[in-house]
């Protein structure tokens, strides 16, 4: 298990995951729908890296903190 410590946090680099990625693990149309659910709904996750300056760097999540928000919207992969 290769693991780093990000934001206070002990997490499995395997399971950092991008837009692109969880638009493919919750069979989601587009990487916008993503940063619509960042920007507009309370309980999805913080990011836990942005990589990159500027006005649009890149966002890192932590898949099973994203897996348990999507679990409360509808079944995994069932958008």
């Amino acid at each position: 298990l290769r693991s780093v410590r990000l934001v206070g946090r002990n997490v499995d680099v395997d399971l950092l995951v991008g837009a692109s990625d969880i638009v493919e693990r919750l069979g989601l149309r587009r990487t916008q729908h993503v940063h619509w659910y960042y920007r507009h709904d309370s309980g999805f996750p913080e990011p836990i890296a942005r990589i990159g300056a500027g006005s649009r760097p890149v966002l890192v999540w932590y898949w099973p903190d994203v897996e348990e928000w999507a679990t409360g919207k509808w079944p995994v992969g069932e958008p």
